[in-house]
């Protein structure tokens, strides 16, 4: 109940002026764990207030970072560029990293027993998984192992931060100087630069506005001495300030909205309170949370009221957002794993500011949090020590910034991503299909002229057309549907599919086609270069060959598929080969610059054997044999493909994927699969031929006379009473017959050919 008396409402729908223009947009909404219609605070419904959590980064960033950023950048883009909303962007920078790594470890752990001691200590407590239990034991190890040389010095401190950092903070953080911020603020200076820069790599725009913590402290110390005046945190005699989750109750308001089923989680709560639920404290009750924190010698300090201390975790990002945005902010976003304690809690203080009796305020309307990316089951983090940086990722072949956003596009942004082979497939797979409908509409437009453009359309155009529009229709109900981006990636899948199949379609259908379908991958974020106000755009980047490639590939692909065709003629005009060889001309300036120099040696070495091929007037074979070399493997190897078409069409020029590449992969493996099967069979008949030719050299009236099973022959060998004494049937006789014949044939063939012999 209010203070008035009024029950206070789980959720305050916001209400939009009657004339603004809203779209049929739902969010799923971790407030109401439900999907709710978005209306923004701003009573003309165009702009849109946005506040999100930045990461605790003391390392660069990892996958799990990427998987929540890029997941919040796709739903920002649709929102501004699909629904025309105007955001406003702020995202916190990171919190300085001031946590103490492994606090339950004995005071008198050695390198000796540190592997010891963590399997004691923590294995008592909690089961930690494999991979942090090896990576602690790695990290401790690498305290023992002796340092070779000072170039391995950046490897030894990277192994061991965990350690040493504690370590030194144990013997010199009290003689470090508490208000010299900049040294605080060197680290995460550091990695919040780099975390931009990989943001940047991921396609991942820039928020509008950055605040960081250093900047806020004065707002903070008044933010917190508010909330006590109003009775809903209290000081404590050591100099700290903590947030009274009784009275806020009592009050009537609600606590943990979030997640209401862990409002008594003391586990998380201390999680979620960090280095400050360390040691004793002097708060009310074990489920109030730090609001202000007094410092300890050689830790980072300010002055306030209360004596000098630091902010707690969860007030910093409530003032930052309520000085930037205010008392209503539209979204706010997150991790999943950030709803309780840290949203909760950010929602609890904030609205224990800014309500007054009588007048709760509903500090966030939609919460949106980010489902978490997951290896082997664990979510992916530094304290698990399972985590793999974007840097690395980004710098291998696996994996690239647009198949990353592939992937999270793929799944729901609000479910949790496991990795597998069949997720990565499914990305490779959407990625390569996009290129190929987007390289063979290019070469459609690049080729097309004004007349072709406009000339009339069929029946098979109305049709997809006809798709075209209901495409439309229903990536609309799959955006409004909470962002569902997994529907929009069928959809687009599903009308190329029917694109490639359909006979006889115009040009200009499949470029408008090609075009609509370039504004929903650019809406996604899927193209560094691309640009929504080029009506005319098709594609990605990525789809062109090298420019230092152009002037000489071209005109290899241009001799290549006029030498298939007389190859292909019947009668091979050698003499028209190789003037064709000698007639190519190259628009490249001379010397040849250096990053040409392999196609061009491409290009020259497929002339001069072009010629010699035609001079020994060799058969259209080894002409179409050297043909495919050049696509096979010289241009391969360069990283370009030469795809053939029917005729007139010349071979299309593009660059290779990982669907070519896989596909590759697949035939040729399927090739060695096929060869090795031949191979066993092979050996398989020889073994046979071998066993009957050792059958062969049994004389047939021996050959029953060896067995056990009969006591008795007649004078051709063939049995005639069994072991037991019994006459044998007249069935079982014949059947030996049989095979006596057959050894009998076989015997004497033998015999001639040994006479031979």
């Amino acid at each position: 109940m209010a203070s008035d008396g009024r029950k206070q409402p789980p959720w305050i729908p916001p209400q939009a002026r009657p004339d603004a223009q809203l779209p049929r947009l739902k969010i799923y909404n971790s407030l109401t764990r439900s999907k709710d219609d978005f209306v923004p605070v701003d009573p003309t419904g165009k702009m849109v207030t946005w506040y999100a959590c930045g990461p605790t980064v003391y390392e660069d960033a990892h996958l799990g970072h990427a998987k929540n950023y890029v997941s919040t950048d796709i739903i920002r883009r649709i929102m501004k560029d699909y629904f025309g909303f105007r955001i406003k962007f702020v995202k916190a920078a990171f919190r300085h990293y001031i946590g103490k790594n492994l606090p339950s470890l004995p005071s008198d752990t050695s390198p000796e027993t540190f592997s010891e001691a963590v399997d004691k200590t923590y294995k008592q407590k909690v089961e930690l998984p494999p991979l942090a239990d090896a990576a602690i034991a790695n990290q401790g190890q690498a305290i023992i192992s002796p340092i070779c040389s000072p170039g391995k010095l950046p490897e030894f401190f990277t192994k061991t931060d965990d350690i040493l950092l504690p370590y030194l903070d144990a013997l010199h953080g009290v003689e470090m100087d508490s208000t010299n911020y900049e040294m605080y603020l060197e680290l995460s200076q550091k990695f919040e630069r780099r975390f931009f820069e990989d943001m940047n790599a991921l396609n991942v725009l820039a928020p509008d506005q950055i605040t960081r913590v250093t900047e806020y402290v004065p707002p903070i110390v008044r933010f917190v001495e508010k909330i006590v005046a109003n009775g809903f945190g209290y000081a404590t005699p050591d100099g700290s300030v903590y947030f009274d989750i009784d009275s806020f109750e009592k009050a009537g308001h609600s606590y943990a909205r979030l997640e209401p089923w862990n409002k008594n989680d003391r586990t998380l709560q201390a999680d979620g309170e960090g280095s400050l639920s360390k040691g004793k404290s002097m708060k009310r009750s074990e489920n109030h949370f730090a609001l202000w924190k007094a410092s300890k010698p050689g830790e980072p300090a300010w002055p306030s009221p209360w004596g000098h201390g630091r902010p707690g975790w969860h007030i910093e990002c409530s003032v930052m957002a309520s000085e930037v945005i205010g008392k209503a902010i539209d979204i706010h976003s997150g991790g999943v794993d950030l709803r309780f304690p840290h949203h909760d809690n950010e929602l609890a203080q904030s609205e224990a500011y800014w309500s007054t009796p009588g007048c709760p305020i509903q500090w966030t309307n939609y919460f949106i949090h980010i489902g978490q990316l997951r290896i082997r089951g664990l979510k992916m983090s530094k304290s698990l020590k399972n985590y793999t940086t974007i840097r690395t990722v980004l710098s291998e072949e696996e994996w690239s910034a647009r198949s990353l956003r592939i992937c999270f596009l793929l799944m729901p942004w609000q479910d949790g991503i496991e990795v597998t082979d069949e997720l990565m497939k499914a990305v490779v797979g959407w990625e390569g299909k996009l290129n190929n409908f987007f390289l063979k509409s290019l070469d459609l437009w690049k080729h097309s002229s004004p007349k072709t453009i406009i000339q009339g359309l069929g029946v098979t155009d109305q049709q997809l057309l006809s798709a075209l529009e209901k495409a439309k229709a229903d990536v609309d109900i799959a955006l409004c549907d909470s962002f569902n981006t997994s529907a929009v990636m069928r959809i687009l899948s599903d009308i190329i599919t029917e694109s490639n199949s359909a006979e006889a379609l115009s040009d200009q259908t499949v470029i408008l086609l090609a075009r609509w379908i370039t504004r929903i991958v650019t809406i996604f974020g899927l193209d560094p270069e691309g640009d929504l106000s080029n009506l005319d755009r098709i594609g990605w980047s990525g789809l062109d060959i090298p420019v230092s490639a152009e002037p000489y590939i071209y005109p290899a692909s241009q001799l290549r598929d006029k030498v298939r065709t007389l190859a292909c003629s019947g009668s091979v005009d050698h003499s028209a080969i190789a003037k064709l060889a000698d007639g190519i001309t190259i628009a490249a300036p001379t010397p040849v610059v250096e990053s040409s120099i392999p196609y061009d040696q491409v290009l020259q070495q497929f002339r001069t054997n072009v010629k010699a091929l035609a001079a020994q007037q060799s058969p259209a074979k080894d002409l179409l044999a050297l043909c495919d070399q050049l696509r096979d493997v010289h241009l391969w190897n360069l990283g370009i493909y030469l795809e053939d078409r029917e005729e007139p069409q010349p071979a299309l020029v593009r660059p290779l994927d990982k669907l070519l590449i896989e596909a590759r992969a697949e035939r040729e493996s399927a090739g060695t699969a096929k060869a090795k099967a031949k191979l066993e069979q092979k050996a398989k008949e020889a073994k046979r031929e071998k066993e009957l030719h050792e059958r062969a050299k049994v004389d047939p009236l021996l050959m029953f006379r060896t067995s056990d099973e009969y006591l008795e022959w007649d004078n051709s060998g063939i049995p005639t009473v069994d072991a037991a004494g019994n006459m044998l049937s007249k069935n079982r006789r014949k059947k030996l017959f049989r095979e006596w014949e057959k050894q009998k044939k076989m015997h004497e063939e033998w015999l001639a050919t040994q006479q031979a012999a």
